[in-house]
C-alpha cells in the first residue's frame, strides 16, 4: 500500500487544460526521485530515474501533469501556471490514510519539486519526502 501511495502521489493525472501552456520543452526528460522515509522503522533512501517523452500535444492537453490519481485518492486543491503545479490530496486504503501535499517549477529545460506524504498505518506514522528533478536531455526518439 505504501509503495503505491509513494507511486500515485509522484506521476501524472488529467488536469484542468491551462489558459497557457506550461513553461516545459518538449523532447525527452530524465526525471530522478530520491525519497527518504522517517518514522517507526528504518528505510533506507530510494532512488529512481526514469524517461519519459513529452510532446508539444501533451503540454497542450488537459492530460498534462505530475499527478496521478488512484482509486482511493481525492484530490483537495490544485493550482497549475506555466511556471508551476500546487496540490494536495488524501488517499484513504487498507486503513491507512495519507496526506499528499506537492509543488513542482516548470523551468523551460529543467523541472523540480517535492512531494510530502504523511501517512498513518497500521504500521504507525511515517514521512515521505521526495525531491523531483526533471532535465530535458534531448529530442524524442
Amino acid at each position: 500500500m505504501l509503495r503505491n501511495m509513494v507511486v500515485a502521489a509522484t506521476l501524472a493525472f488529467p488536469m484542468v487544460a491551462l489558459a497557457e501552456a506550461p513553461n516545459v520543452t518538449p523532447g525527452e526528460w530524465e526525471f530522478v526521485s530520491v525519497t527518504s522515509i522517517s518514522g517507526d522503522m528504518d528505510i533506507p533512501d530510494q532512488t529512481e530515474t526514469e524517461r519519459q517523452c513529452i510532446t508539444q500535444d501533451d503540454l497542450e492537453g488537459a492530460e498534462f501533469g505530475f499527478i496521478e490519481e488512484e482509486d482511493g485518492c481525492e484530490l483537495l486543491n490544485q493550482e497549475m501556471s506555466a511556471d508551476g503545479l500546487s496540490y494536495s490530496m488524501v488517499c484513504r486504503a487498507e486503513g491507512g490514510e495519507a496526506n499528499i501535499d506537492g509543488d513542482m517549477s516548470f523551468m523551460g529545460e529543467q523541472i523540480s519539486g517535492s512531494v510530502d506524504i504523511l501517512t498513518q498505518s497500521p504500521m504507525g506514522e511515517l514521512t515521505m519526502n521526495t525531491a523531483i528533478e526533471g532535465q530535458r536531455v534531448g529530442e524524442c526518439e
